[in-house]
């Protein structure tokens, strides 16, 4: 392991990194890396900044591709996560796609003190309300009835999927805008032999801090404790950007 984030190496030379997004590795040897430790490490949930994207119902989506990659995954277990893949992206697409008529679906809407609709609107429209779930949904949408019994086994997973991409989909793309912001962060280099020292607008707690951990990049330097946005800002700013 080196570096800010989780390296693997794979057969042909090349690397595949786990970041602070993808994986709780990443953040545990991230934290390990960029802090330090006067105390044992211990691994919590509220140490990731990206909960929402590291969620148990995900893991596959986030490692099953590096996995096979690296050859800790089988081949059988690899092409039973495409399938799975497969009729998830189908399902979302159901629900983009298929309108539900007020004459269909008001009743269910009445029954769970949700507001009738007074027109056609999307399945998604409709799982995004709070008090329907998928499988309230299903009763009256045949493709998703058709995509249960096409997913046998996978079907429970599969469902629960679509239900917490839908329900929460502004918070997952807002998490991972800001994960994508962070990480052109990650681009910007810090010269190993950078004297902090010198620059007198970051403050003292910053110029001891970045002198003693002497961060690989800004990404690495805004993650260290006592190094605050203000003194990033002035790295950008010294670094011409």
């Amino acid at each position: 392991m080196a570096g800010i984030n989780a390296h693997l190496k794979v057969k042909e030379d090349k690397e595949f990194v786990l970041g602070r997004d993808e994986a709780y590795i990443g953040v545990l040897i991230d934290d390990l890396v960029s802090k330090g430790v006067d105390e044992p490490y211990r691994m919590f949930t509220s140490r990731a900044e990206y909960r929402i994207l590291l969620r148990q119902d995900n893991a596959d989506e986030r490692l099953t591709e590096k996995g096979y990659k690296i050859g800790s995954v089988t081949s059988e277990r690899y092409e039973r996560y495409k399938e799975k893949e497969k009729l998830i992206k189908k399902g979302l697409e159901i629900l983009r796609n298929k309108s539900l008529k007020p004459e269909i679906i008001n009743d269910l809407l009445k029954e769970k003190g949700s507001s009738p609709i007074k027109q056609a609107i999307k399945s998604k429209d409709i799982l995004m309300r709070t008090e329907i779930n998928i499988y309230d949904l299903k009763k009256y949408c045949n493709e998703l009835e058709n995509l249960q019994q096409e997913a046998g086994k996978l079907g429970k997973e599969i469902f629960e999927t679509l239900e917490i991409k839908t329900k929460y989909a502004g918070y997952i793309e807002r998490e991972k805008e800001i994960a994508n912001k962070c990480k052109r962060l990650e681009n910007i280099v810090l010269r190993e032999d950078f004297d902090y020292g010198k620059i007198v607008s970051l403050s003292t707690e910053a110029r001891q801090k970045l002198n003693k951990i002497r961060p690989k990049n800004i990404g690495q330097a805004s993650r260290i404790p006592g190094v605050s946005p203000s003194d990033i800002n002035v790295l950008l700013v010294h670094l011409g950007r």
